[in-house]
């Protein structure tokens, strides 16, 4: 059984090598093209739902991030897990398929990609739609005891190696297993094959331990980035969807879209039931707003 060509019919499996990494996606649809990242602790498969809809309409490219799912690193450069050299991989992704320009999707860690790289790829990055995050260094100011208890994995993970690995080894499928109950309200509400996929990449510690590296560059370097960003002035260019767990809000009771306000003119968006999982749980609000923003930038 291949889980993933059962998730997504009628899409074409590709393994693009990049400076330094493989990078694992598949491709589908035609137009103007799609770039979905996922989140911890998923993979490519968290856009199951909404990546044959999008298809109809535009090409989209749903990838692994590099070190997780089946994406793999080579010869990881000294801070591997930042946000910046992530994206310049999936940027090179991109053009191997010969997309210069093209709009990004993100949810939860691969939206911390995903405005990066439209911070950092103006010229390449046409529109940018971000789910359930606020930027990094806006998090960690607002972060307080509520977040700490809800959010431990921020700084779990974020400990020098190989405390976290350490940890995390110990009985890998009940460690997700309650990440995504938390994240889901059950694991029944998640599709089979797909849990079944973040099970099978949690279990190979070298995700593990890409997951960490990601988390301890969002303690580090990408929130540096991102104070030199606001320090700058400099602002996302683009046009900006933000869809966010309806009811949530962060550091000083702030609505994550007026947030987002402070690093960006043209930003639209609205809180949606269904908890975190976005794609997955609240699928029909998210095309609703979604696919109508992809056409019109």
């Amino acid at each position: 059984m291949n889980a993933i060509a059962d998730l997504f019919p009628g899409f074409r499996a590709a393994e693009i090598k990049t400076s330094s990494a493989t990078l694992s996606a598949v491709i589908g649809g035609g137009g103007k093209p799609v770039l979905l990242l996922h989140g911890y602790p998923q993979t490519k498969a968290a856009w199951h739902r909404v990546a044959g809809p999008l298809a109809e309409r535009f090409t989209v490219i749903a990838v692994d991030l590099p070190g997780y799912g089946d994406s793999r690193v080579i010869d990881p450069p000294e801070g591997w897990g930042s946000k910046r050299w992530m994206g310049a991989q999936l940027h090179e992704l991109m053009r191997a398929l010969g997309h210069e320009r093209y709009a990004v999707v993100g949810h939860d860690r691969g939206a911390r990609v995903a405005y990066r790289m439209a911070l950092d790829l103006p010229d390449a990055v046409m529109s940018l739609a971000s789910l359930a995050v606020v930027p990094t260094s806006d998090m960690w100011s607002g972060a307080d005891k509520r977040f700490g208890m809800g959010a431990f994995h921020w700084f779990m993970m974020a400990q020098p190696f190989d405390l976290p690995e350490r940890l995390l080894s110990a009985d890998p499928d009940y460690f997700l297993d309650l990440t995504l109950t938390r994240m889901a309200g059950g694991l029944d509400r998640l599709h089979p094959l797909a849990l079944e996929e973040y099970r099978r990449a949690f279990r190979d510690p070298s995700v593990r331990h890409a997951m960490c590296e990601d988390y301890r560059a969002c303690a580090g370097v990408d929130e540096q980035l991102d104070l030199e960003d606001r320090r700058d002035g400099r602002k996302l260019a683009q046009p900006v969807l933000i869809l966010w767990e309806e009811g949530k809000s962060f550091g000083g009771g702030r609505v994550p879209i007026d947030i987002w306000r402070d690093w960006a003119d043209r930003v639209s968006g609205r809180g949606l039931p269904g908890g975190h999982l976005l794609a997955e749980r609240a699928t029909e609000d998210v095309l609703a707003d979604l696919v109508p923003f992809l056409e019109a930038s």
